[in-house]
């Protein structure tokens, strides 16, 4: 790997410090915007949220074109476009102003999705989840904007900060010129055509919804905490703005570690741990408790997040590897506006109870309901697993209930016998017959199979086309929880051109019922 190559994710995660730096600007000097600008208080939670409607919505069109033309390009564009925005905020001098500039201010959270897609091109596999939590510390721009912005708004006024910016961003437009890698394997699939290849895919919304909740629960707690401990608690700007930030500290340090986790341990397992902390939180919340407990279920709060962030998308690229741009973008959208509606949920709550706790439970709800689909991914991965398991092997296969109808078989048991699945299914496995076999035999055989829950033996079938074959096959008795057999496994394999082994007969009887009836 070059040095430019090798540049790649310091440089990129330094974009996205910047890119989320810019992105809550508003949200940060909120309280010092409000002492020159008079904006509604019906209207504070809409202008919050504003940013985050353009930054998860673009993240779909940076992520493609991130594959399309390079990061680097897409880097140095978005930073020059921000300039814009920047600059009518500082200047702003009426709430319609705000609302432009803080719409236009998503691009800066839409940077997000370029490095999710680049990076991986630079590792192998088993490394992307540390790689991007890694990367995904770049959340830490919120942090040095909501603590940093109000310190230095203090002492030289808000529109003075907003324009410090401007130097910023001219300043990364410039470093991505000359350090991005303008080598990047480019991907130039239509865009309409990866949405059509995953859309149908179940994981690809379970994925959106867990990175809605955790995601959208950072992004939604860095908005919403600096106004509620100010007018809530009664703290000063400044301690609401240093406890935001350590909030924010706290999820984005995680998302390394929750990526790193995901690397050497289940994710899926690591998921439900996510949800099960973030439904207990919310409950807490939910009592409206005092400073400590709320800091104690915020931090919960934090610690699920940012575990949860870097978790998530360790699994884009396991089940998605082939489209992971564009699946990046989906989920890092739906995570986006997983923080533009629970302001507006909540202040909305606020308005018609007086209070947060019907919001908060609310979240309780959608964590847990989450944890159910977790588990029942995990379980869905096992059973897939043992089903490809089933279809892959060179053995033939069938599975019958206790009566002898074949409920089961696999495609080798197709190549093997000649039957289909449809033809055999529903039949007794005594079709396979060859006539070669005496009654005593089939009485011995199952006779060890109920002593000992299997048998092995080597006999002859006949196929479809009435070709008899010798086979080595193998019966096991499959027994529920409480003792009973429920299923007969057969596995099998064509032996005909094998000279025989052992001490089993080729004249032995085989097996042509599974079990004989009459």
């Amino acid at each position: 790997m070059d040095v430019i190559k090798k540049m790649q994710l310091p440089l990129q995660t330094l974009n996205l410090v910047l890119g989320f730096m810019v992105w809550v600007i508003i949200s940060a000097l909120l309280p010092f915007i409000r002492e020159d600008i008079s904006i509604p208080a019906d209207q504070l939670a809409i202008l919050t949220a504003i940013p985050v409607v353009l930054g998860s919505i673009l993240r779909i069109p940076l992520g493609y074109y991130a594959n399309v033309v390079g990061a680097r390009i897409v880097f140095i564009a978005s930073f020059i476009l921000l300039l814009f925005p920047v600059y009518l905020i500082s200047a702003a001098s009426s709430f319609t102003r705000l609302v432009i500039g803080g719409l236009f201010l998503g691009i800066g959270g839409a940077v997000f999705s370029v490095g999710v897609t680049s990076l991986p091109k630079y590792y192998a596999k088993e490394k992307l989840g540390l790689v991007n939590g890694i990367y995904g510390m770049g959340n830490i721009g919120t942090a040095v904007t909501t603590f940093a912005a109000p310190v230095i708004a203090t002492q030289i006024g808000w529109s003075s900060t907003v324009r410090l910016y401007l130097i910023l961003l001219l300043l990364f437009a410039v470093l991505n010129v000359f350090l991005g890698d303008r080598k990047e394997v480019k991907i130039k699939t239509p865009i309409v055509e990866q949405i059509q290849g995953v859309y149908k895919n179940e994981k690809l919304w379970f994925f959106s919804l867990f990175y809605f909740i955790t995601f959208g629960s950072f992004v939604a707690f860095t908005v919403y905490l600096p106004n509620f401990l100010v007018s809530h608690f009664e703290l000063s700007k400044v301690d609401a703005g240093m406890r935001t930030a350590g909030f924010i500290v706290v999820a984005t340090c995680l998302r390394p570690v929750g990526g790193w986790l995901a690397d050497k341990f289940k994710p899926l397992f690591l998921l439900m741990a996510v949800f099960v902390g973030l439904t207990i939180a919310a409950i807490l919340l939910a009592f409206s408790p005092s400073i400590g407990l709320y800091t104690a279920g915020c931090l919960t709060i934090a610690v699920g997040a940012g575990l949860g962030n870097g978790i998530i998308f360790k699994l884009v690229p396991l089940y998605f590897n082939k489209q992971a741009g564009i699946v990046n973008g989906i989920v890092s959208m739906m995570g986006g506006l997983g923080g533009f509606f629970p302001p507006l949920m909540l202040s909305f709550i606020h308005s018609v109870t007086g209070q947060y706790s019907i919001g908060f439970m609310a979240l309780s709800q959608v964590a847990l309901a989450s944890l159910v689909i977790v588990v029942w991914m995990y379980y869905q991965d096992k059973l897939a697993v043992s089903s490809e398991v089933f279809n892959s092997t060179g053995q033939g296969i069938l599975v019958t209930d206790t009566k002898g109808k074949i409920h089961a078989v696999n495609p080798a048991f197709t190549e093997l016998t000649g039957y289909t699945e449809e033809e055999i299914i529903g039949k007794n496995p005594k079709v396979l017959k060859s006539g070669r076999q005496s009654r005593e035999f089939y009485d011995r055989m199952w006779a060890e199979i109920m002593e000992r829950g299997s048998w092995q033996g080597q006999i002859w079938n006949r196929r479809k086309n009435g070709e008899e074959y010798l086979e080595l096959l193998t019966i096991n008795a499959v027994k529920d929880d409480a003792g009973d057999v429920v299923h007969y496994v057969g596995t099998f394999s064509d032996i005909t051109r094998q000279p025989p082994h052992g001490n089993v007969r080729r004249d032995d009887p085989a097996l042509t019922g599974l079990p004989l009836q009459g």
